[in-house]
């Protein structure tokens, strides 16, 4: 029993010792984020013009179905486009199915905004108009064009 307790008293005395010469130390660690800013569209877009009728005398306005699509919350964005496939300088133009004859038409939209985050869907703004000037002498038959949006946080 002597020597139980002897041996008790001296792993006491070695933990007693041990913990005497360990000693803790702590530091700090950098935590950091970056949400980048996204825009992406949900869907495409069309802008019809339906029948031109050269005995009108009106200017023919687009039915339009906007474009959606969202940006991080807070990111500024802007949309731009390429003035679509038979762009004159800066003019828009429809081109004939099976003619080289094209009908100019306007194309605008609000280019600038801010996103409210992937829930918060945004509606672009996009009209378009032909004058009567512009189709009265046109050929018959069907025209189309092509324009791609781009849109940058």
């Amino acid at each position: 029993m002597k020597k139980l307790v002897g041996l008790v008293m001296g792993l006491g005395l070695v933990l007693v010792l041990t913990g005497a010469v360990m000693a803790g130390d702590s530091t700090t660690v950098a935590v950091s984020a970056n949400v980048v800013g996204t825009c992406k569209f949900l869907s495409g877009g069309t802008m019809a013009f339906g029948g031109l009728d050269p005995s009108s005398g009106v200017d023919k306005n687009a039915i339009v179905t906007q474009p959606t699509f969202w940006c991080t919350k807070g990111a500024s964005y802007s949309i731009t486009d390429d003035k679509g496939l038979y762009e004159s300088g800066t003019i828009f133009r429809v081109k004939h199915a099976s003619l080289i004859e094209y009908i100019p038409y306007t194309f605008t939209y609000t280019a600038t905004g801010t996103g409210g985050g992937p829930g918060s869907t945004l509606t672009m703004n996009i009209a378009g108009t032909i004058t009567f000037a512009d189709y009265q002498n046109a050929s018959a038959g069907n025209y189309a064009d092509t324009v791609i949006l781009t849109i940058t946080p």
